[in-house]
């Protein structure tokens, strides 16, 4: 893992200070970005699924993002209330995508669902309740396609299958963020070493609120670290199984030491509702699934990448079907038909707005 710092690093430009931009239309190097002064296109993907209350919040802070080049994308996950309607004035919006799912895949599922249907150079994920810094993206965009970052021979890069003093290509850069709990508290989230509190559970002391690590659902990803590795687990902890994914798969992550984003925590977050705060019964199941794969990483050394399984996937109503562009990532066979019919989803009409 790298951070906003030496280790790992060369001690070359600041971190904050290269662009690149990918392959589409340009020549390339061998990761599929090069150098130039125009930006890579990034998609801010936001699932949500009855929060009409907090979504338009959500839209602006991502909308108002410094990194110009960017493409917002709701995943309405079949909600029932008024998130349709509270999403309209942003239709016309030449960045702004509104998919609404036929019916509802759950959370790992509106994400894989929104992976399917992008094909941005570097994909991050906002929840509805979650407020960006403003330059949140822009500042992980500038770690991301850095290419300056070598593999300090003080560490035991072989591990990981990489050789000392090569150039090192990040997949992913994350940052600190903080909480704001229903109880008005303030906390921020700093604990990098909670990465790894799956594989090191004895480097985890110290904690004083439930949730207090360092999360990767806000993260930005290279493009083809979701063709490598495949998108999320069917489950609740499918950022968490994801994370693990990335670290036991040897992906480099850089930690940006700064908050850059604010969970607001409500009663209906999944984290706060009983049937899926982190003591409920399918929450404990699903920790299990993950540990479950740790201990297959300890015996053979490898995690399996998850090929998106969405047979069922439907879109209803989209308000820009021609935004929509396919991704290359592992997926079912079915997955594949179902994912290319979405693709073909007609223009909207004015009364499927209404």
């Amino acid at each position: 893992m790298g951070r906003d710092g030496p280790a790992g690093a060369s001690r070359g430009d600041d971190p904050e200070t290269i662009a690149a931009i990918p392959h589409r239309d340009r020549d390339t190097g061998s990761d599929g970005m090069t150098t130039d002064d125009t930006a890579p296109r990034i998609d801010i993907v936001i699932p949500t699924y009855n929060r009409a209350h907090l979504i338009d919040t959500a839209v602006r802070a991502a909308l108002d993002q410094s990194w110009w080049n960017r493409d917002v994308m709701v995943v309405d996950d079949a909600s029932t209330d008024d998130t349709q309607r509270v999403l309209e004035p942003y239709f016309a919006h030449p960045r702004f995508t509104y998919v609404r799912l036929r019916r509802n895949l759950g959370t790992a599922g509106a994400k894989n669902a929104a992976l399917l249907l992008t094909d941005g150079a570097g994909v991050t994920f906002h929840d509805s309740d979650d407020i960006p810094h403003r330059d949140k993206v822009l500042r992980q965009m500038r770690v991301l396609t850095r290419r300056d970052v070598q593999a300090h021979d003080s560490l035991n890069w072989a591990m990981i299958g990489k050789d000392a003093n090569s150039e090192l290509q990040i997949g992913a850069v994350l940052t600190h963020h903080e909480l704001l709990l229903p109880d008005g508290r303030r906390v921020r989230i700093e604990r990098t070493l909670s990465l790894v509190d799956d594989m090191f559970p004895n480097l985890q002391m110290g904690s004083e609120v439930p949730g207090d690590w360092t999360h990767v659902n806000s993260g930005l990803f290279r493009h083809d670290v979701f063709a490598r590795l495949g998108g999320f687990a069917d489950c609740i902890e499918e950022d968490r199984e994801f994370r693990n994914r990335l670290i036991l798969n040897g992906e480099v992550i850089w930690v940006i030491p700064d908050v850059l984003l604010t969970k607001v925590e409500t009663p209906d977050s999944l984290t706060q509702s009983a049937v899926s705060d982190y003591d409920s019964p399918q929450r404990c199941a699903d920790r299990a699934r993950v540990w479950d794969k740790v201990a297959q990483w300890r015996a053979t050394g490898q995690v399996a990448p998850v090929p998106v399984d969405l047979p069922h996937l439907e879109v209803e109503f989209c308000n820009a079907p021609e935004r929509l562009r396919p991704r290359d990532m592992p997926m079912t066979d079915a997955t594949r038909a179902a994912r290319d019919a979405a693709l073909r989803c007609p223009a909207p009409s004015l009364q499927a707005a209404q």
